[in-house]
């Protein structure tokens, strides 16, 4: 049986509510650095996922790699990391506070890319990729939930995605240090810039990022913390000796366990939510990894191809953040309106090769489509949970999303071998597209049933696991 927030055995004369505190103040300058910190933070993210990529030409030549499928894993290692380090560092973000989970993810991370400068064989360096991805998963189920925790109610979704562009301009970064740095200073550079900054960032965090204010009033934390915040939060706020602080929708659980995902309202949401995260994931890696190569093998010029895939990166951005506001102003619908969108607009790319502006128009529109999906279901694993597992929540769905990041670049591959046409090649994006469109329809409905009025879909004590 969940335990109820702490509440003092005599009622106080003073009690302040934070869920409402936060809810019904104005947004303030607390909020925009929360964001803007946060922002500089899942940039690295994005690097990531960039610098290894454009360390493999230079691998090639510096290691004498005459097969180059042998850089196949260690392009994927760190993805592979992020399953292990999502669900971890969500734990340790549920059960030490959002602050330490931020903090051990961005030091794991430095650490052990600042460490792939060393390796001198590709078993050492997938080693290495793999550690730095189990760092690095940690970040964004725990910055989803901090943003979140502390957004209010109407602009909550809006903070989590503008938040989390910082991964597209993370990716955008490693390309100009690769054409300006390594011919110079070597494959190495990436490394030490993606290994240095995690490592300053971790110290800017122990100095400048807050702790998650429910998070410490929900577990029963340090009082003395809970005030001072109360007080940034809200200056005209008197806070006393004997005020006391309390969340009036939300409980704490205990000690985690997986089952509480499943958990009364939960036991739809959750496997829902993870199936749109493995469709959406696996259609954007898919399309991410091998449209160059795609439209190149089409007798698209390079310098063309590569402006292509530029637009749908930019259209990702675009996507996701005009996806921001409709969700908080009416929920997930817009989630499930996009998704059947990108059936006819991924589709159609395949056949779009004809006409150079065409082309254009169509990857800036996958992008939105795609890449604005993944913005706005990384949104919706930070509302449903409740803070008492909101990182573990969203962690478990980042975890199982990479099975679909993985497998989408693998499948591309397969599909290239055979010889396919570019037009059946897109067409058949629209399975896992299609999945997500129904799952998606049917978890807005629940999403306005079991969470729009309420701040998560949290399981009432009786729909609890014994």
């Amino acid at each position: 049986m969940p335990q109820g927030v702490s509440r003092p055995a005599a009622a106080p004369a003073d009690i302040v509510d934070i869920s409402r505190l936060i809810d019904e103040r104005r947004m303030t300058w607390f909020n925009a650095r929360l964001v803007i910190l946060s922002f500089c933070i899942i940039l690295f993210d994005g690097y990531d996922i960039g610098a290894a990529a454009f360390a493999g030409p230079y691998l090639v030549r510096d290691w004498g790699i005459s097969n180059m499928a042998e850089l196949g894993p260690v392009f994927s290692a760190s993805l592979f990391g992020i399953l292990f380090g999502s669900p971890l560092f969500g734990w340790i973000s549920d059960r030490y506070g959002r602050k330490v989970a931020v903090i051990g993810s961005c030091a794991a991370f430095g650490l052990f890319t600042l460490a792939a400068v060393l390796a001198h064989s590709v078993t050492q360096l997938i080693a290495l990729r793999f550690l730095a991805g189990v760092g690095i998963g940690g970040l964004p189920p725990t910055l989803i939930a901090l943003n979140a925790e502390y957004a209010p109610k109407r602009a909550r979704a809006t903070m989590v995605i503008v938040m989390f562009t910082g991964i597209t301009l993370g990716g955008a970064v490693p390309g100009p240090i690769a054409s300006w740095l390594a011919p110079a200073h070597g494959w190495q550079v990436l490394f030490y810039i993606g290994g240095i900054l995690p490592l300053v960032a971790a110290c800017t965090v122990a100095l400048a990022l807050p702790e998650s204010l429910k998070f410490l009033v929900v577990n029963g934390k340090d009082r003395t913390r809970i005030a001072a915040l109360v007080r940034k939060l809200a200056p005209e706020r008197a806070v006393g000796p004997q005020t006391a602080f309390v969340t009036g929708d939300e409980k704490s659980y205990g000690r985690f366990s997986p089952r509480l995902l499943f958990a009364g309202r939960l036991r739809y949401l959750t496997p829902l939510l993870w199936l749109l995260f493995v469709c959406n994931q696996m259609a954007f890696y898919f399309t991410n990894s091998w449209l160059p190569t795609i439209l190149t093998t089409a007798h698209i010029a390079t310098s063309r191809a590569a402006i292509a895939t530029s637009l749908f990166q930019v259209g990702g951005t675009v996507g996701g953040l005009l996806l921001s506001r409709p969700i908080d102003l009416i929920g997930m619908a817009p989630v499930s309106i996009l998704f059947v969108l990108s059936l006819p607009v991924v589709g159609f790319l395949g056949f779009s090769t004809g006409s150079e502006p065409l082309l254009m128009t169509m990857a800036f529109l996958a992008g939105f489509c795609l890449l604005g999906l993944q913005f706005g279901v990384n949104a919706m694993s930070g509302l449903i949970y409740p803070t008492a597992f909101r990182t573990n929540g969203s962690g478990w769905a980042f975890a199982v999303g990479r099975a679909g990041s993985v497998t989408g670049p693998v499948i591309g591959g397969l599909l290239i071998a055979m010889k396919l046409p570019l037009s059946t090649i897109f067409l058949l994006l629209l399975i896992p597209l299609g999945i997500g469109a129904i799952a998606s329809i049917l978890m807005a409905g629940l999403y306005r049933t079991h969470v729009a009025d309420r701040d998560s879909a949290e399981p009432a004590p009786q729909e609890l696991p014994s």
